[in-house]
């Protein structure tokens, strides 16, 4: 995803972070400046920046509320912001993904990390343009090019999918795993085409929203920290605030939204019960578990698959699916389901 020539505006009340920054990045990207919350918001206004790069600690105006009044903005809201900060709780970082931030570097900060990050968000953004593109060219050539263009839509979500995979070595491989075996369950349950290709699309994104959650805290050994978990617990919203905007017949979005919701209310993040919760979501749960408890983690080594199916039985009807989780043991144990 070619990122040269995009627009970064670099926010910050000191002249030597902006120095720093402005050298990491002027040859790579167009760069404007400002120093304060007003003069941020007015450039972001007239110019339409492809990201900001935005100092959290301000006079006047903290990067907090320049980044809420820029999302209350139609104009700006999708503008992806990466808050800059010496600020390193958790509580401080958390409060700047509720304003709509879409990551963070602590200073002092080093000039791959910030090339890298930058890279990202802006490949994250303009892909997110192209499927918008792509979904309006369907729209107007739909009987002749839909196949065409599916195969572009899958080729971009495969390549988002793929950039999870990247950050997190660990979990390589993860979503696709979990895609496939939800869709051998929904198979096995005779579910709609519709229904199948919803859980295909979700399956290998339901973690794209773990981009915003610091590597640090995904892979940390041990047991986290209940603020750390907290984090955690944000993925599916940032996942969905990535893909709901992508127009498309299939409720996709919803399904990440909702992949970690459990039928007695346990769940996560806003605690459904039973029928609140898609049928899309509530296999893919299903299929996570079982994949994410038989594979290797940071924190535990992986568990054997028949621990990990009597887990899902030992929970069955009360946080987990039913139907599912015995199409979930019957494709292991009675028809050869191998993860690829």
């Amino acid at each position: 995803m070619q990122t040269k020539n995009s627009l970064v505006l670099v926010v910050d009340d000191n002249s030597t972070n902006i120095d720093l920054l402005v050298s990491t990045l002027k040859a790579d990207y167009r760069l404007g400046i400002a120093k304060n919350g007003f003069k941020a918001i007015d450039y972001a206004l007239e110019y339409l920046p492809d990201l900001i790069l935005l100092d959290v600690m301000m006079p006047e105006m903290n990067g907090y509320e320049v980044c809420k009044r820029l999302k209350a903005e139609s104009s700006t809201k999708n503008i992806p912001v990466i808050f800059i900060t010496a600020l390193t709780e958790t509580d401080h970082k958390t409060k700047g993904f509720e304003v709509g931030g879409v990551d963070y570097i602590t200073k002092p900060f080093y000039s791959e990390e910030v090339k890298a990050r930058v890279k990202t968000h802006i490949s994250l953004k303009k892909m997110r343009e192209t499927l918008n593109n792509q979904n309006i060219v369907l729209e107007e050539r739909v009987k002749e090019k839909t196949a065409e263009i599916q195969q572009m839509l899958s080729a971009t979500i495969e390549t988002m999918a793929v950039m999870v995979d990247v950050r997190d070595p660990y979990t390589a491989g993860h979503q696709r795993r979990v895609a496939q075996l939800a869709c051998a369950i929904a198979e096995k349950l005779s579910l709609s085409e519709d229904i199948i290709h919803t859980i295909q699309i979700a399956g290998v994104l339901h973690d794209i929203g773990k981009i915003r959650i610091p590597i640090s805290i995904i892979n940390r050994p041990g047991e986290l920290l209940d603020v750390e978990f907290q984090m955690i617990k944000i993925h599916p919203q940032v996942g969905y605030d990535i893909l709901k905007n992508i127009p498309s017949p299939w409720p996709f979005a919803k399904a990440v939204l909702q992949h970690h919701e459990k039928l007695d209310g346990s769940g996560y993040p806003a605690c459904l019960k039973d029928d609140e919760i898609m049928l899309e979501a509530k296999i893919l749960t299903v299929a996570d578990v079982a994949e994410a408890t038989s594979s290797y983690r940071p924190y535990r080594p992986a568990f054997d698959i028949d621990y990990a199916l009597e887990e899902l039985l030992k929970n069955k009807d009360k946080s987990y699916y039913g139907k599912a989780v015995d199409a979930c043991i019957e494709l292991f144990r009675n028809n050869n389901f191998r993860f690829e």
